[in-house]
């Protein structure tokens, strides 16, 4: 029972699903901050984005190594760890003053966040048996994980509102200290799996900087240009250190990624979902919080209540989708919640510049937000189910790099998109018009997502009819 003596303390949930919250919330949270940012601490602007930028670069860029690091080195050091070094990087962009030191607080943030994020997902499937005990388990971690991106708005915009914008860097520091002096008495310690061999320091390096150079690529394009050689070139280079890392991967005894994991199709759909999933979503937040601000107008913190919709659906989405994944089976689980994520999209995009919170905002809101609340949690059920204690961190950092890494490239391709259409005007209707063509970009992508599940996903009737077993004997317990 070693196992799961940790994993029955009732703070282990709570504080790893907390933990993944604020790493979450801290990828939005700035936005509605970053005018008061550019203000006091003279940004240009062309700088301001990488306030965010410079977060999501490191923190997807690093994950894999993350992940692998907590294999090697034990997860619950691995967490503690980067779990102070996030608080000193919060206390340190909170005393920002100039940009360049805010932009390398951030950056440092999204590094340690990197190393975080897997170990916390990796103890958690140590914490909590395979089966109904863990399904509730990934179903509250997804839902305060899905609901942070949703969230940051809300918490942004009051912070930046009623304390000032480096009120939103203060408020991860006492909550990491808090973590970091709970993490010895709650979580298991997760030690270090002396079998795995050593750090495989050049699949390490080549997957880091190809992953990081894509991203940067990416947020960076359209300042560049999409067409410009340091955009084509970031990306070629890019796709040449991952096809390095593919060899290194096939030839070392002791890969970081062993490549045979995507042997498990149910993984590869899995992490595939994810990273559709999240490059529909994640510019749905940014472009939602545009047009609430730029063409509806109930300023920070009215911007930040109107998020409360999308993100009470996704809590109660979240909260369900692994058990629903269990039930009806992985397969036809994903490809409805990313049909119904489409379906919530393409509401969406009927926005006009007269339009009204209720009807533009909260109702496709709570569509899209069930939709892709089971979509994220029933991606992660399935790409971690059956996972060893020497492959959890594998797992894990592969499925929040595919989430990270879809992040980023929706971003920058919707956003593309919408610039396109809306150009540099301040008219709310053709402004709007660009909003809505990202919009419906967003919902082809979770479209498409539903028909790649459909097509490519193992039909797993076993699991489910098992998983049905196992709810029953535990409901009866």
């Amino acid at each position: 029972m070693s196992r799961t003596r940790a994993g029955s303390s009732r703070l282990v949930l709570p504080l790893l699903a907390s933990t993944q919250f604020v790493l979450i919330l801290d990828a939005a949270i700035v936005g509605v901050a970053m005018p008061s940012m550019a203000a006091d601490l003279g940004f240009a602007p062309a700088e301001l984005s990488w306030v965010a930028n410079a977060y999501t670069l490191l923190f997807g860029g690093f994950l894999l190594l993350g992940g692998r690091m907590g294999d090697l080195t034990g997860r619950r050091r691995t967490f503690v760890i980067g779990v102070l070094v996030f608080s000193a990087a919060s206390l340190a962009g909170g005393l920002a003053e100039s940009p360049l030191w805010l932009v390398t607080a951030r950056a440092a943030q999204g590094l340690a966040a990197a190393f975080v994020a897997p170990s916390a997902l990796a103890l958690l499937l140590m914490s909590f048996a395979e089966g109904p005990q863990r399904n509730r388990a990934l179903g509250v971690w997804g839902a305060v994980a899905a609901t942070g991106g949703a969230a940051g708005g809300l918490v942004g915009g009051t912070l930046t509102e009623w304390l000032g914008w480096a009120s939103v860097m203060y408020v991860n520091v006492p909550i990491g200290v808090a973590v970091a002096w709970l993490a010895p008495r709650v979580l298991p310690a997760g030690e270090p799996q002396q079998d795995r061999g050593g750090l495989d320091g050049a699949g390490a390096v080549t997957v880091t900087a190809g992953i990081g150079l894509a991203i940067f690529a990416l947020v960076g394009a359209n300042d560049a240009g999409w067409r410009s050689l340091q955009t084509l070139g970031l990306l070629a280079a890019s796709l040449g250190l991952l096809a390095v890392f593919v060899v290194i991967e096939r030839r070392v005894a002791h890969p970081l990624v062993p490549l045979g994991v995507f042997a498990d199709r149910r993984f590869s759909v899995a992490n595939v979902v994810a990273v559709l999933s999240t490059m529909a979503m994640f510019p749905t937040f940014f472009l939602l919080a545009l047009y609430l601000q730029r063409v509806l107008g109930p300023g920070p913190l009215g911007a930040g209540i109107a998020f409360l919709a999308i993100s009470l659906s996704l809590l109660v989405s979240t909260l369900n989708g692994p058990r629903l994944s269990h039930r009806f089976g992985s397969r036809p689980t994903m490809a409805a919640a990313m049909a119904l994520t489409a379906v919530g999209l393409a509401w969406f995009s009927f926005i006009s510049a007269e339009g009204s919170v209720l009807v533009d905002v909260i109702g496709p809101s709570v569509i899209t937000g069930l939709g892709a609340g089971v979509a994220w949690t029933a991606s992660a059920a399935a790409a971690t189910a059956g996972a060893s204690p020497a492959d959890a961190g594998l797992r894990s950092g592969v499925l929040i790099a595919s989430q990270q890494v879809g992040g980023a490239i929706g971003l920058a391709v919707i956003v593309a998109v919408a610039l396109a259409v809306a150009g540099s005007t301040n008219d709310p209707v053709i402004f709007t018009a660009g909003l809505s063509a990202g919009l419906w970009v967003a919902a082809s992508i979770a479209a498409l997502g539903a028909v790649l599940t459909i097509r490519f996903a193992p039909r797993d009737l076993a699991l489910a009819r098992s998983a049905m077993v196992d709810t029953q004997v535990a409901e009866r317990a």
